[in-house]
């Protein structure tokens, strides 16, 4: 089997991106090389790499064999080049990805405390949504993820072996309002108020979900706004151009003008806040920085109540 260091990086690369297209616009090749270096792939292996989908790529069973050595034969080409380049590594590297609502909160109280305890760990960091994180995970691009579920909290992208879940905290959905607006001086709001409501929120795209509508809403959502960066909806919010949903744990984020809500006459929407890693006996650094994930406490950073 003869397969170049080139094609072992296209094959992490569409299994995280999870489509030949995504794939070559992050690689800066055009679909029909993708399409060429993939064909090449599975005719050195002898096997069929890639499962082709309506929805989308994923790796086949000797796909992901392929993969698990590939994330080492990159890694250790990736640490010869360091040697001979002169640019050996002077502190630990952990590559973090993380859902864009933990960026708020999270990371800085986390990262903080890990530059006074481990300053020898340098950690590196990424956004995105839960599904495309654990795509990441899989294909070695990351070595821990900040993610999310819902209940009952089996988090699983139905591929072996089982990601390495423990769990950061359970966190109440909540709606972020105007101080000024309709809501004003209330703490509350029913869900039977919210279904005529403007929402802003993230467009969504084959399996990745639309974020910032409620998620009990009866009917269609009037979605008013699409915005990716949370700053950029919580400040249309704090203009009173529409409402969206948040977890509790961000008021010390929240800009001013905005009152967070919650929700009645409607289930608890409760979120669990994950950090994950691919199984097996983890690097000392990555072991540092998921103790840490693992221990922070939400309550100390924030004020008392919504």
């Amino acid at each position: 089997m003869d397969i170049s260091s080139a094609g072992l990086r296209v094959l992490r690369q569409i299994a995280e991106s999870g489509s030949f297209t995504a794939a070559a616009v992050r690689l800066g090749y055009t679909q029909s090389a993708i399409s060429r270096q993939a064909a090449a792939l599975e005719r050195s292996a002898g096997a069929e790499l890639f499962e082709r989908r309506p929805d989308g790529v994923r790796l086949t069973p000797a796909g992901l064999a392929l993969l698990r050595h590939a994330r080492t034969i990159l890694d250790a080409v990736a640490a010869a080049e360091r040697d001979l380049t002169g640019t050996a590594q002077r502190t630990e590297i952990v590559r973090l990805g993380a859902i864009p609502s933990a960026g708020a909160v999270i990371l800085p109280a986390v990262l903080g405390r890990l530059a006074a305890t481990d300053p020898q760990i340098t950690v590196t960091t990424r956004e995105g949504t839960t599904p495309a994180l654990i795509r990441a995970l899989r294909a070695g691009s990351i070595d821990l993820a900040v993610l999310t579920s819902r209940p009952p909290h089996r988090l699983s992208d139905g591929e072996a072996p089982r990601l390495h879940v423990e769990t950061v905290q359970d966190t109440e959905l909540v709606v972020a309002a105007s101080a000024t607006g309709a809501f004003t001086g209330r703490s509350a709001v029913s869900v039977d108020e919210l279904t005529g409501a403007g929402w802003i929120a993230t467009p969504s795209s084959g399996s990745e979900p639309l974020l910032g509508v409620w998620p009990g809403l009866p009917g269609r959502p009037r979605v008013v706004h699409s915005a990716r960066d949370w700053l950029t909806k919580l400040q249309l919010v704090a203009g009173g151009f529409g409402v969206t949903t948040v977890s509790s744990w961000i008021l010390p984020a929240l800009p001013p003008g905005v009152s967070l809500l919650r929700v009645e006459g409607a289930p608890p929407e409760v979120r669990r806040v994950l950090v994950a890693r691919l199984p097996g006996r983890p690097a000392p650094a990555i072991t540092a920085v998921s103790r840490a994930m693992t221990s922070f406490r939400p309550e100390e950073e924030a004020p008392d109540g919504l």
